[in-house]
């Protein structure tokens, strides 16, 4: 299978060392506006120049492709995606979907209409930690969830246009933790109420911290606290996560992840094996639905209901008000 990447910087890092390493996926092309990046990553991953283009149409004009991975930011991923659809290319697109609620329904709508796969890449759920704690809510030895809560600090220093956004930790980090709330609990959220802040030290413009409560279709209630401003004592990426359970507790700390009945000692639980995780994960799926046909999980069509949440909470943020849930 031969794809298309459009944007090699930053993110894009990440999907070169993926489709290098993929013994099924080759380059055909790349597209990268920038001709300082494209110059820096043609040295520092061997890059064929002469396949580096300015726009996808040229790039789609040019080269033969199976599919397009789509990795620029949140702004342009209406217009790469549509281009991709719209010419009969599969796309795998960096979360989240689009930058507006308007623009990722405009994205499904055109996979609707050409009927051409659009995947998403959230890769938070293809992890050992994030795969061990799903199998061991799975398993139901703890009995019914009651309610979950989710604790997350990070405070990295990204500069670029996350530090310009006007809620970075809710649009550009907690689709992650959002989507996760839905693999994990295999349910959708009916209701949300949020606030949000900035404190005075933050490096970003928009607010970096927030608090949300969410009211899930199965009765879960699951509170959400995180900043990306935090000054110490950092979680993981994956965040911490601990779920009240009829018979005790299923928790992850620190990557590792717990059970404890009631009355008895936590017990740690012992990791998924992963052939492969993250990007590694997520392309392979993506060659596998373009190549075979099988449906991939992510589809732009399911991940709208992890985005929906990201722009409910916002609106909650501006109106002060509980927000039931569109998508």
């Amino acid at each position: 299978m031969k794809v298309i990447q459009v944007g090699i910087g930053g993110m894009g890092n990440a999907w070169l060392r993926a489709v290098q390493d993929s013994p099924d996926v080759a380059y055909a092309g790349f597209v990268e506006v920038s001709d300082a990046v494209a110059a820096e990553q043609v040295k520092k991953y061997n890059l064929d120049g002469s396949l580096i283009f300015k726009s996808l149409d040229e790039a789609l004009r040019t080269v033969q492709t199976d599919g397009v991975i789509n990795v620029t930011p949140p702004q342009f991923h209406k217009a790469v995606s549509i281009t991709a659809l719209e010419a009969g290319v599969p796309v795998l697109s960096e979360k989240p979907l689009a930058g507006t609620r308007q623009e990722a329904l405009d994205i499904v709508a055109a996979a609707n209409r050409t009927g051409v796969l659009h995947m998403v890449t959230q890769n938070y759920r293809y992890s050992s930690p994030t795969q061990t704690l799903k199998q061991a809510l799975s398993r139901g030895a703890m009995g019914e969830i009651g309610a979950a809560h989710i604790e997350f600090f990070k405070g990295p220093h990204f500069g670029g246009f996350r530090e310009e956004m006007p809620y970075p930790l809710i649009i550009d980090m907690s689709i992650h933790h959002f989507d996760l709330m839905r693999f994990f609990l295999g349910s959708d959220p009916v209701t949300v109420y949020g606030r949000s802040w900035n404190p005075p030290w933050s490096w970003f413009k928009g607010d970096a911290s927030a608090a949300v409560t969410l009211a899930f279709a199965n009765n879960v209630i699951v509170s959400y606290n995180g900043s990306w401003c935090s000054q110490g004592r950092e979680t993981p990426w994956n965040a911490h996560w601990r779920f009240e359970c009829a018979k005790g507790v299923v928790a992850m700390q620190n990557d590792q992840v717990y059970t404890q009945l009631t009355n008895q000692e936590p017990v740690l639980v012992e990791p998924v094996a992963l052939e492969r995780s993250g990007q590694a994960y997520l392309l392979h799926e993506f060659q596998t639905a373009v190549m075979q046909g099988k449906p991939p999980v992510t589809t732009c069509q399911d991940n709208i209901k992890s985005l929906g949440i990201v722009f409910d909470v916002v609106e909650s943020f501006e109106t002060g008000k509980v927000v039931n849930c569109s998508a």
